[in-house]
């Protein structure tokens, strides 16, 4: 028995987390939930996005589920999102982009995940003015020890998996100082995986070729900022943010999370389409070593998307719900 704490968030997030939470359980996940809140309704509640009782529980059980937060105007937070990782030290972000059968999409046969450094780059929020407010600046921060750690998670990633090949995005031919670093540091690693094709590409070069040929892409790792713009790209290729999953790792902690929005427009009116949230409970899944488990729910969601469209959501081309395209996973699982 796993315990995992769960954050179901804003917005549509109750109705995604529960449509998760009843597939894994139909599919035999042996999970005791935490039950935690955070984001904008716990904000108007509480008068805190972020309680000290779920960093706790964060603290004591090490691994999350969270649902789409939307950070609340005037409470003190850049980003809730941004604040967990930085907290927990959760440095890699992993987002797969993977063809999905009968998703539209003009490209095909798109198997990628991109490993995006979180913690350091312009996200780190150091920004200041400069002449009474008529100059603004901001500072990025690239360490050498920070490189090293998600240049490594990449390569290590695509030996466990048998990927062939890491590609490096940079604008070192620019940013001479910052990620002329990461790309040095993504040489000397390299190195050590002489069996994985190591490249590097500059960043718009980089956005130009995902769109171009994509399939030529298997994993890909990058500064905080690029990585943020590249992963909702790569998302793009294969539907969009709703149904891409994400992993947020560190070295002894780790959450997974839908990085779609809350859409407040939607909620409570069964559209919700819960896919990318509950890959992302696959990427729990095999993070915990539950990979068969994790591939018997996959299939299942795979067989609905292919074989029972009318009961998806409508997001995806469906006639459906929440509940029936929850409902038809369940039911292949429990068959």
């Amino acid at each position: 028995m796993y315990n995992i704490v769960r954050i179901p968030g804003d917005g549509i997030g109750t109705e995604i987390t529960k449509a998760v939470t009843d597939i894994l359980e139909a599919a035999g996940a042996q999970i005791n939930w935490i039950e935690c809140e955070a984001g904008e309704a716990t904000y108007k509640k509480t008068g805190n996005p972020l309680p000290d009782e779920t960093i706790e529980a964060m603290q004591e059980h090490r691994i999350a589920l969270k649902g789409p937060l939307t950070t609340p105007v005037g409470a003190g937070f850049r980003s809730i999102n941004v604040a967990l990782r930085q907290k927990f030290n959760l440095y890699s972000n992993i987002r797969p982009a993977h063809s999905l059968p009968n998703i539209e999409s003009p490209f095909r046969s798109v198997d990628l995940v991109l490993f995006r450094e979180n913690t350091q780059g312009l996200y780190i929020g150091k920004e200041h003015w400069v002449d009474d407010e008529e100059h603004a600046e901001s500072i990025a921060v690239v360490t050498r020890d920070a490189s090293k750690k998600i240049i490594t998670a990449a390569f290590e990633y695509a030996q466990k998996n048998n990927r062939k090949k890491v590609t490096l995005v940079h604008k070192a031919n620019i940013l001479k100082l910052t990620t002329g670093l990461f790309l040095q540091i993504g040489k000397e690693v390299s190195e050590k995986y002489p069996d994985i094709v190591f490249e590097d590409l500059i960043v718009d070069n980089m956005a130009m070729q995902m769109v171009l040929n994509p399939q030529r892409f298997d994993v890909i790792v990058t500064t905080n900022l690029f990585g943020d713009i590249l992963s909702d790209l790569a998302s793009g290729l294969v539907g969009g943010l709703g149904v891409t999953g994400a992993a947020n790792i560190g070295d002894d902690a780790a959450m997974f999370e839908a990085v779609h929005g809350s859409a407040p427009d939607i909620a409570g009116q069964g559209k919700a389409n819960p896919t990318a949230l509950l890959f992302s409970a696959l990427m729990m899944l095999e993070y915990l070593d539950e990979y068969r488990l994790a591939e018997k729910i996959r299939s299942a969601v795979y067989t609905v998307l292919q074989d029972h469209k009318d009961e998806c959501t409508p997001d995806v081309g469906g006639q459906g719900s929440t509940q029936t395209y929850t409902e038809a996973i369940c039911k292949l699982l429990r068959d």
